[in-house]
């Protein structure tokens, strides 16, 4: 069946998927989920979960008293979506900004277009244990490897958010052989992460650096001309000559990344990097080792 076939506005099913989605990857659903994620009633999110059960997919979700929500059944198969991993991630990743399904619902946009990037694949079976310890404070045993420890490397660690940054997703967690909060990147997870009964001491609460917050402010490239500078300017949607992201203390390299701003080294040509950080003193203790 098309999308054409399906007899339902285009918002409608995209909380239909929504249900879908989250019921799959956090294996619990509540009214709340589309309460918060779309801005509706109460009322209109109970309807919402009784036509996708009265009408999609009767046997994929049951209610249970004792969680308070909706549970994938044993018989759960996905019918809206396509039950990969991105589809999860891609909720979190644009938010209320849904133009990413535009193109799974053949809406005709054409005009449309994204740079083919290469497809950082997660398995579910890495993914699923990631997220439930990050919503109970669980520590998980995981095998991980880095570029600097590239060998196979066990070690405990207390999840407690995921990022997408630098076009790759990681989750923020405390690491107990380290005894300090790290960013691990998903794609480094190999082998099944197993999830410990006991519960994490060390909470979200507790990330010094991912709960302060700090305002980073950029300008143009001050060696530029005038005329250069106004060009930079609305580019990047400056106001009176500087554009203010402000952003968790813990994630501000990969902002720098992202923007393609180095400041380690000054490159002898201002149009090459075009735009500078000129608060660097207030960054510094968080880009430098």
């Amino acid at each position: 069946m098309t999308q054409a076939d399906w007899p339902y506005r285009y918002d409608l099913l995209l909380r239909l998927r929504l249900i879908e989605i989250v019921a799959l990857w956090e294996g619990r659903l509540t009214t709340k989920h589309l309460c918060d994620y779309f801005g509706i009633r109460r009322q209109q999110a109970s309807k919402d979960i009784k036509k996708y059960l009265e009408e999609i997919a009767p046997e994929n979700l049951m209610y249970d008293s004792s969680q308070k929500g909706y549970l994938p059944t044993t018989y759960f198969k996905p019918v809206l979506t396509q039950g990969t991993a991105e589809e999860y991630l891609h909720l979190l990743e644009r938010n209320n900004d849904l133009n990413l399904h535009f193109e799974r619902l053949d809406l005709g946009f054409g005009h449309c277009h994204q740079i083919p990037l290469p497809n950082r694949a997660i398995g579910a079976e890495i993914l699923r244990p990631i997220i439930k310890a990050c919503h109970n404070n669980l520590r998980l045993e995981v095998d991980y490897r880095s570029i600097n420890d590239p060998k196979p490397d066990g070690r405990v660690i207390a999840p407690h958010s995921l990022v997408f940054a630098a076009n790759r997703w990681h989750v923020r967690a405390y690491c107990e052989k380290n005894q300090a909060y790290r960013d691990f990147v998903l794609t480094r997870f190999f082998n099944t992460p197993e999830l410990e009964e006991s519960k994490s001491t060390f909470t979200e609460q507790q990330d010094t650096s991912w709960n302060e917050m700090i305002t980073v402010i950029i300008v143009a490239d001050p060696r530029l001309t005038d005329e250069q500078k106004e060009v930079i300017e609305c580019d990047y949607g400056m106001n009176n000559g500087t554009l203010e992201i402000t952003i968790r203390a813990s994630l501000i390299a990969y902002l720098l990344r992202s923007l393609n701003i180095e400041i380690h080294t000054i490159n002898a040509d201002p149009k090459a990097q075009q735009i500078v950080i000129q608060n660097l003193d207030a960054i510094k203790a968080w880009v430098f080792d």
